[in-house]
């Protein structure tokens, strides 16, 4: 099959450090080329990747404020290549919609943020041919009248994390630091257990005002290790090292793609209830999912004396690149050979498919 990757210009595929669509962008990538599509990948000139390479801009996009411009230069170059595809698969949100009607080659795109944005209901209205994946049945929640073709959660390639014993004897925030993603809870629930806390995270621009104002005054609190922004290497041994991560989300989160990776490494998760949590962390399996910070204290004895054997299990099950692959690859021959039963059907991969 001859398959368009479309991947967003805000960091390389696969990203330096923080980036969680490009990294998904790169694992499906890389596994479908593996499994002998032709695979093109559009993006930044600095990703790595064994599919060809159309290359948009030279360096990541992260923070330039003229994004916009580059990003409609890749659309034209991807409308100049569409009759080379048999699918087109984008990554971008929804700045090609308009294009819809101008392309023969069937286009699937997922849908990566958050959904309760104004605005993204009569869009998707206006757009009702746009086929779209979530990549959680919760993520559905604010637009039920969209194309929805496909549930599919994210997967990891299996070797790209070892399993760990938690030796490190330390509790671990990973990701990125902002008022949705609480880490002030983490220190707290640290900091009221006993237990040390090391943190791995990223501050936008967006958020520095509150990480100054909010955060950087709790990392002085005894035990709270700060990291900075972590690349693979470090995350890695960050997670297989931890007895457990700490995920005290605020808001709807849409995935979550550090609690597969905590998983990959044999490490419980203990998380607060909030958008797609509940499809990825198997209460009193792989962690356990609380409302507050109290119950999160009570609850942790537990989650550290869950079998780390039994959390990489369920990450090779549910999540591995290999099942994401193969249910992308249904998408495509449905839409490919019935564009418009898709939509009807119902099917959802993620449902479907837990192996």
């Amino acid at each position: 099959m001859r398959i368009a990757q479309v991947a967003p210009l805000f960091e390389s595929v696969p990203p330096r450090r923080y980036g969680g669509t490009e990294r998904v962008v790169s694992y499906l990538t890389e596994e479908l080329v593996r499994h002998g599509h032709r695979v093109t990948l559009f993006a930044t000139a600095d990703s790595r990747t064994s599919a060809e390479l159309v290359p948009i801009v030279d360096h990541p996009l992260r923070g330039n404020p003229h994004w916009l411009v580059h990003a409609l230069i890749q659309l034209e170059r991807v409308l100049d290549r569409s009759a080379d595809f048999d699918v087109v698969h984008f990554h971008t949100d929804h700045l090609h919609y308009p294009l819809l009607r101008y392309l023969d080659v069937p286009v699937v795109t997922t849908l990566h943020g958050r959904l309760d944005i104004p605005g993204l209901q009569p869009l998707h209205r206006v757009f009702s041919r746009a086929a779209v994946v979530s990549i959680s049945e919760a993520q559905r929640g604010p637009l039920p009248d969209a194309r929805w073709v496909a549930t599919i959660p994210h997967g990891l390639p299996s070797a790209l994390y070892r399993a760990g014993t938690g030796a490190g004897g330390y509790l671990t925030f990973v990701g990125r630091i902002s008022p949705e993603k609480r880490l002030d809870r983490a220190i707290e629930i640290a900091r009221r257990a006993g237990l040390p806390l090391h943190v791995g995270a990223k501050v936008d621009p967006a958020d520095r005002k509150y990480f100054e104002r909010e955060i950087e005054p709790l990392l002085g609190t005894p035990g709270v290790e700060y990291l900075g922004e972590v690349d693979d290497r470090q995350k890695q041994d960050l997670l297989a090292d931890a007895l457990a991560l700490l995920f005290p989300i605020d808001w709807p989160e849409p995935f979550g793609l550090v609690l597969l990776e905590a998983l990959a490494s044999a490490t419980p998760v203990l998380a607060f209830r909030g958008g797609a949590v509940e499809e990825i962390v198997q209460d009193g399996v792989t962690g356990a999912i609380v409302e507050t910070v109290d119950q999160a204290v009570a609850a942790l004895p537990a989650v550290l004396a869950l079998d780390r054997g039994r959390c990489r299990e369920e990450f090779e099950r549910r999540f591995s690149v290999r099942r994401m692959a193969r249910d992308y690859v249904r998408v495509y021959e449905r839409v490919i050979d019935a564009p418009t039963r898709v939509a009807a059907s119902g099917w959802s991969a993620g449902a479907a498919s837990n192996g």
